[in-house]
């Protein structure tokens, strides 16, 4: 594990100008005070990450922006703090040790298949990698520390891991780390959820190969959410052609065009913070209109060659708080169906992707 965060640490001192924000302090046990060495200190779905010294100190350089910032240590209970970017400040963090339930460590072996990445593998892959052309160069390299859980009762598959999972996207450029802390798939519904935290690290190549990593995320990057909800943050979502349309009350598959997306019943911006908050009443229908869905999408879901739009669905009414790097607040709020749904990690960007 060392060597990943070494690396990052040197990336992150390496961008001082770019830098706003200088994040810094210590991580120690709750109990003793004793310094924990080693501990890890990542802004989740970023490219900054460190591990601490023997004093249990870490620095960490932030673009100015809001972020997850993750903090864990083997046998600890993870943290996670919601923080914004924008002044240098002094973090420090205590951590627990983690206590075993018993209970749930009965539950878990009794329900554990012993042949788990054979019979739910690929259907992991599916759901959580993806199923687009960037998941086909996608790889997981330690899928041994992945155990499956199988629940009768209601179809249920859980997978939960022993360490964090590595996976290098050969499409994107990226190595990832992911910390998940659980995936769940419906068998019967193909309904699924996961919860985690990824890490990633620049993969290194030749003048050739980095201009088409650069292409590739440029690609991804447009029509995605991230582009959508920073176009919505700068005010630009007409010039970058996404078009938002809410759900007509009263109504369960009419949808009516907001004339003026940036109406207060809709989006408020906060002077004072830099941050944007977001919310729609109902259903939201987000047409980008710049490109056509990918014609793997199309026929995976049985639709017409001659889709000229890619659109997604978003539920929204309990409002998001955004911020300038496209991070938003209460993610548990977002829930999206459509073609942002077909995407998952294979697909996914850093936060501090810059084009």
């Amino acid at each position: 594990m060392k060597p990943f965060f070494l690396f990052l640490f040197a990336l992150c001192c390496g961008s001082t100008l770019l830098a706003q924000a200088l994040i810094s302090g210590t991580v120690v046990d709750v109990d003793t005070r004793q310094p924990l060495e080693g501990a890890s200190v990542f802004a989740q779905n970023t490219t900054r990450g460190v591990i601490t010294n023997k004093e249990g100190r870490y620095q960490l350089q932030l673009a100015k922006g809001g972020y997850e910032l993750i903090i864990s240590y083997t046998g600890y209970t993870k943290k996670t703090l919601n923080i914004e970017a924008s002044a240098d400040q002094g973090l420090d963090i205590a951590l627990k040790k983690e206590e075993k339930n018993i209970e749930e460590v009965v539950i878990r072996s009794s329900n554990e298949v012993a042949d788990g990445w054979q019979q739910y593998g690929p259907a992991f892959l599916r759901y959580f990698v993806g199923a687009t052309p960037n998941a086909d160069s996608c790889t997981l390299l330690n899928p041994e520390a992945l155990k499956f859980l199988y629940f009768k009762r209601n179809d249920r598959v859980k997978v939960l891991a022993s360490e964090p999972l590595r996976l290098r996207n050969a499409a994107l450029g990226y190595e990832i780390r992911y910390q998940l802390d659980s995936f769940v798939l419906y068998n019967k519904t193909l309904v699924n959820t996961y919860r985690g935290a990824c890490l990633f690290q620049p993969m290194e190549g030749d003048t050739t190969q980095q201009r088409q990593w650069a292409e590739a995320r440029r690609q991804a990057y447009q029509g995605s959410r991230l582009h959508f909800l920073r176009s919505y943050y700068d005010s630009t979502l007409k010039q970058e052609g996404f078009l938002v349309d809410v759900l007509t009350s009263g109504s369960r598959n009419q949808f009516g065009r907001l004339s003026n997306p940036y109406d207060t019943s809709y989006y408020l911006f906060d002077d004072s913070t830099g941050n944007a908050e977001l919310y729609f009443p109902r259903k939201a229908s987000i047409t980008y209109s710049k490109a056509a869905p990918n014609l793997r999408y199309l026929q995976q879901y049985n639709m017409p060659k001659d889709v000229p739009f890619q659109i997604s669905y978003v539920d929204l009414s309990d409002g998001i708080l955004i911020m300038p790097n496209g991070y938003f607040l209460d993610q548990r709020n977002w829930t999206n169906q459509g073609y942002w749904s077909w995407k998952n990690l294979a697909d996914q960007l850093p936060y501090d992707y810059e084009e």
